[in-house]
């Protein structure tokens, strides 16, 4: 790391400052690198911070939205689901337990472009991260409450759902395939990978 991440000096170890000296730290530590290195951060549990994580993307800490769009992008960037399947911020010297409602991520917006000669889907999330629809970012779709809900992996066991109005665009995009007892499948091609996105008769 280009900036070494100092020991904690703050008394107060309240989730609540919590959440401002996390960033603070990270807004240091991580100067000049595009992601922090969470991989090499395994810091003993500090607590559960009142913070959530909305399923239309919104985090909220102590009831509140976080407004500011750097807070929430330096937030995600720390952001880490272990094997517990519960999903932490993440530093050299803390981690504090928070929750999501559905998703940590939004896919806000899709488009096309081609890559020598490939077409390929492009997701941008709610933190204005891009990714391509393929073997590292499969998409997938699941049930919920009698509802399709569709999702992407982003990074590290992180996914994303797909907002509806994004959805509805690659709906449109997918390729319809009639089965031999006249089943369709609507197939979703991106970066030589094929996603099945649904069924009907």
């Amino acid at each position: 790391m280009s900036t070494p991440m100092m020991p904690a000096t703050e008394t107060d170890t309240s989730p609540a400052s919590a959440a401002d000296r996390v960033a603070r730290r990270l807004e240091q530590a991580c100067a000049g690198q595009r992601k922090p290195p969470l991989h090499l951060w395994h810091p003993a549990l500090s607590g559960d911070m009142d913070m959530v994580i909305r399923r239309n993307g919104d985090w909220v800490h102590e009831g509140t939205v976080i407004k500011r769009q750097g807070l929430v992008n330096i937030f995600s960037s720390i952001l880490r689901r272990e094997v517990d399947d519960h999903y932490y911020l993440v530093t050299p010297v803390e981690k504090w337990r928070i929750r999501v409602d559905d998703a940590p991520f939004l896919i806000t917006t899709v488009s096309r472009e081609q890559h020598e000669g490939v077409d390929c889907v492009l997701l941008t999330c709610n933190t204005g991260e891009v990714i391509v629809a393929g073997r590292d970012h499969p998409v997938w779709l699941e049930e919920r409450n009698g509802e399709p809900a569709p999702y992407v992996l982003v990074r590290d066991r992180l996914h994303a759902l797909i907002g509806r109005n994004a959805w509805y665009e690659l709906l449109s995009w997918c390729e319809d395939e009639t089965l031999a007892d006249g089943e369709h499948v609507l197939h979703l091609a991106s970066a030589g990978q094929r996603f099945e996105m649904g069924r009907y008769r």
